[in-house]
């Protein structure tokens, strides 16, 4: 593609960037196939193609954000499925980013898109202010029909993401160490992270039992919090970047006392962003070596999982398991394989949803701020999930669960709650129907010095 830029404006790092992303797009439009938004709404201004074409004029003339650009770059999902179709390498994540930034520097919203915003970056990225939140959830839900009539829409798509059960408590809360209680083979740091201990604090649980079974010790770091990921997605750069340095800053403290075998992120969204922070705070000397050496290290718990020997499974079970790749998982870190191997691997029967490829519509908070076409991508993915008639699904993202939940009857896990409850973990919380499904696998009678003398 050809760009336009100055010379005087190519001396600002963000537009020489983007000048450089751009010069990759040929035009092809491979990614207009791949795209939930333009699969679903047949608009080219809604595929990657026509965004980056609106984000050159945007970004070239300088001009502030008009509505017809910023509608079209709000309704991008950040899947990213269009990096993993586009033959020529277009980094479409890091061009939108910067699109998003000048937007929310340029742009006119409304009062109630500009308070909404700021509301859920000063409530989801804190669990303590998230709990109280999600307090108030039941008395939304029954004003959801309310809020919709009188045109918010975005409030009740909120009340109804959350869990209609009161959340358990999390056995491993807060920073600190767990210890294994067998030989150490090795030391990891994990993301406590924000809206997952709220929403499914089990799955943290389930991280932390499967790891420490393993011989891994787990640290959850003090002074490390939300990775940034929503508030970047929403255009608040100022914010992500003071949440990524908050935790560089801790876990480089962490790392000081010891030998780190990896950052364990079991929030794949949590996971895209806490490995880019290499690249997002490469122009800040104090940060960048320090953020690059965590890139490095970072790995979703299932790539850990699989690269780490944790021993055989205890339980076996003939369950069926709906595996959902999360868009952040399979497209943003290209992890695809590992996540069904390992349940392959447990003993469950693993079942692959159809256009796989595609979003369910959560995306951060996209499912808040952009309902309707949430909702659509949802739906489109239960029906392919039922039509599996599977007894679980599983997902490696807290995001995809709340989304899926909400539109299943069928019980919606994280994939590591599953390997936990078949490596000797408790059922995880909804299956407690299916535990008689799981049989404990029998211990050997006699071992190899039965059979072998020295």
């Amino acid at each position: 593609m050809q760009t336009n830029f100055t010379p005087e404006q190519l001396q600002d790092p963000k537009l020489a960037e983007a000048d450089a992303i751009l010069r990759r797009c040929v035009h092809c439009g491979l990614c207009t196939a791949t795209c939930p938004t333009y699969v679903l709404l047949g608009d080219e201004r809604d595929s990657p193609r026509g965004r980056i074409y609106a984000i050159k004029d945007m970004l070239e003339t300088e001009t502030a954000s008009r509505p017809e650009v910023s509608t079209h770059i709000d309704r991008c999902l950040s899947c990213f499925s269009c990096m993993t179709t586009c033959p020529s390498g277009v980094d479409y994540m890091h061009l939108v980013e910067i699109a998003r930034d000048h937007i929310e520097a340029t742009s006119q919203r409304s009062f109630k898109d500009r308070a909404l915003r700021t509301a859920l970056a000063q409530i989801v990225p804190y669990p303590s202010r998230f709990r109280l939140a999600m307090k108030a959830a039941p008395l939304g839900r029954k004003l959801a029909g309310t809020l919709r009539r009188i045109g918010l829409h975005e409030l009740a798509a909120m009340t109804e993401l959350a869990p209609q059960q009161q959340t358990k408590s999390a056995r491993f809360y807060g920073p600190g160490t767990a210890t294994t209680t067998g030989a150490r083979t090795g030391r990891v740091i994990l993301l406590g992270g924000c809206a997952q201990q709220v929403l499914r604090p089990e799955i943290n649980d389930a991280t932390i039992r499967l790891l420490a079974r393993g011989g891994v010790d787990v640290v959850v770091s003090a002074g490390a919090g939300c990775c940034g990921a929503l508030t970047q997605h929403i255009g608040k750069q100022a914010d992500a970047l003071a949440s990524a340095k908050r935790n560089v800053d801790a876990w480089s403290k962490e790392m000081a006392k010891g030998y780190v075998d990896a950052i364990v992120i079991n929030a794949s969204g949590c996971g895209t962003t806490v490995k880019d922070y290499g690249h997002l705070l490469a122009g800040d000397p104090e940060y960048a070596q320090r953020a690059k050496a965590i890139s490095d290290i970072t790995q979703d718990i299932s790539e850990f999982v699989s690269g780490h020997d944790i021993g055989p499974p205890k339980r076996w079970t003939s369950l069926k398991v709906a595996y959902h790749a999360a868009c952040s998982l399979q497209h943003g870190q290209r992890v695809t394989h590992q996540p069904k191997a390992l349940l392959k691997k447990a003993g469950f029967s693993v079942l692959d949803i159809p256009d796989s490829h595609l979003c369910c519509g959560s995306a951060g908070v996209y499912n808040i701020l952009q309902p309707k076409i949430a909702r659509e991508l949802r739906d489109r993915k239960t029906a392919h999930i039922k039509a599996l008639r599977p007894d679980v699904v599983a997902a490696g993202n807290i995001g995809c669960i709340s989304q899926l939940q909400a539109g299943l009857e069928y019980p919606v896990v994280h994939t590591v709650e599953l390997l936990d409850w078949a490596y000797g973990g408790p059922v995880p919380t909804g299956l407690e129907a299916l535990r008689q499904y799981s049989t404990d696998v029998p211990k050997p009678t006699r071992t190899v010095s039965d059979y072998i003398s020295a």
